[in-house]
């Protein structure tokens, strides 16, 4: 897909520019990702913070802080009660993630983003004046809850709003504000834990109300996108605002488009049900689900989550490893905006597959050099400072690798790919599937590094093998597609066309039935 000729009768079929409305609209949108990121990069740093763990989980503190020389630096921080503080908030994101589909479908992807962001307010000033893991269990349930809302809205938002030809960049300034978000999180994790005599994570949690009230404004403020205004039957209200998005008066082939879509959708009583039943749905469904899941065992998050913990287990100090945390987290929103640059014109599959590669090389080197370092045994003996730097550079590699491919991606390719009549329910399913698989991670991180040692890294490493692989065959290029249009990339696939035979999908405008 997207070659010459194809790209030549979209720009025919669908004029118009890149309009500064777009931009400001979808980049707004997209502050969505900082709750996300933040939360990410919050709660690995301050549950490596001795005065929280000495307040709320005194076992680990005396557990860490006693712990003898010859001792298993690998389980040193394994407890499960500790590391439901950072999974507890993806249960709740995952019934947010299900149960927003209707909400979502019925008053517009605006308003599920307002209740997401009021949602992750409450959580973060729970956790800021927390006095009891009650409270800080309670705020993370509230702070899921607006990230499945956010998650749910935000990526099919953008790609409803944005030109097919920009697309992918714009729908990446998601991935950039996540990237964003776990850096601020890390930097603020550093210098607040000198502060307020140990005080300072009431801080590091509490500001996460900070971009959560930028999310609200902006979905205050935001207009509807063209598809959920003809989804609910606001046909001469989308024609205005796709005229002021595409900064031209042409844009009756796209509106037919959407309003052909709309029709298609009403066909469908039921979008849960068709999704998991009609054949037709099967390569959406199947991407659904195992994009999102890839996405979190490339191991990605057991770095983002957990990487002050993870530098203290290999021999770092408190400070130290909060201070790498910051060095890995700045990688990642330069790495998300040079994929910003180079998604519309290299395409998707080039960026997985390259992203995949990278990552694999990483994930041996890391694995070779914590065993070197630990063994099986995990009892290091001195590591020279080069060591240290060699690990934390290789991280650096492996967290770009992420940032400029699965990480974007994950959100962007589901996204696009599914038709109206299922896109709530196809994205709750990516937003369901991709929690689940970010709570096992981080509810079992620790236990799971106590037990598969250096070989953790080499675990996750067979999970990004696998997944490059299924990309190289099973992901059609999606560049360069108006996403009305996108079943024609089914049924031009060797594989997926005996799912999808063409014309079952609507009928393009204006006689377009091209295949």
């Amino acid at each position: 897909m997207g070659t010459v000729d194809e790209s030549m009768v979209n720009m025919e079929k669908y004029p118009g520019k890149l309009t500064l409305k777009v931009v400001i609209t979808c980049v707004l949108a997209a502050s969505g990702g900082l709750i996300f990121g933040y939360d990410h990069g919050v709660s690995g740093g301050v549950t490596s913070m001795d005065s929280f763990l000495k307040q709320f989980f005194p076992s680990v503190y005396e557990k860490e802080t006693h712990l003898k020389p010859n001792s298993n630096q690998y389980c040193k921080f394994n407890s499960q009660i500790l590391t439901l503080f950072t999974s507890s908030l993806y249960i709740s994101a995952l019934i947010a993630g299900l149960s927003s589909s209707p909400v979502t479908r019925l008053l517009g992807r605006k308003a599920t983003m307002f209740m997401g962001g009021l949602f992750f307010v409450s959580g973060a000033l729970f956790n800021g004046l927390a006095h009891g893991i009650w409270m800080l269990i309670l705020g993370r349930m509230l702070l899921g809850f607006g990230i499945g809302c956010a998650n749910a809205s935000v990526p099919i938002y953008i790609s409803e709003m944005a030109p097919y030809k920009y697309r992918g960049a714009l729908n990446m300034c998601f991935q950039l504000s996540i990237a964003t978000g776990i850096f601020v999180a890390n930097l603020f994790n550093y210098y607040f834990s000198k502060i307020l005599n140990g005080e300072g994570w009431r801080l590091s949690l509490g500001l996460g109300a900070a971009p959560a009230i930028i999310f609200i404004v902006g979905a205050i403020c935001l207009p509807e996108s063209p598809s959920s205004l003809v989804e609910r039957g606001r046909v001469e209200e989308a024609r205005k605002e796709l005229v002021q998005l595409r900064g031209t008066p042409n844009v009756e082939a796209e509106l037919n488009d959407i309003v052909a879509a709309s029709e298609a959708s009403k066909q469908v009583k039921h979008p849960w049900k068709s999704l998991f039943t009609e054949r037709k749905y099967r390569p959406q469904l199947t991407f659904a689900v195992c994009i999102p899941f890839f996405q979190q065992f490339t191991g990605v998050n057991a770095i983002n989550f957990y990487a002050p913990i993870l530098f203290r287990t290999i021999g770092f100090g408190s400070n130290a490893s909060l201070m790498s945390a910051v060095i890995v987290g700045s990688f990642k929103p330069v790495s998300t905006m040079i994929s910003i640059l180079l998604v519309d014109k290299f395409g998707r599959r080039a960026l997985f597959l390259e992203g995949g590669t990278q990552m694999f090389i990483c994930q041996i080197i890391m694995t070779i050099a914590i065993a070197i370092a630990f063994g099986t045994s995990g009892n290091p003996g001195h590591l020279p400072k080069w060591y240290a730097v060699v690990v934390v550079g290789v991280i650096c590699i492996y967290v770009s690798g992420f940032a400029w491919s699965w990480g974007p991606l994950g959100w962007l390719v589901p996204s696009e790919i599914f038709p109206l009549e299922i896109r709530p329910a196809a994205q709750s399913v990516t937003v369901g599937v991709n929690m689940i698989c970010t709570f096992f991670i981080a509810q079992f991180f620790t236990e799971m590094l106590c037990h598969f040692k250096f070989g953790l890294f080499l675990f996750f490493g067979c999970f990004v093998v696998l997944m490059t692989t299924f990309i190289y065959f099973f992901l059609p290029e999606t560049k360069g597609v108006p996403i009305e249009e996108m079943s024609k990339v089914w049924e031009q696939h060797p594989f997926w066309r005996k799912f999808v035979q063409p014309n079952q999908g609507h009928k393009i405008s204006n006689g377009d039935s091209k295949s």
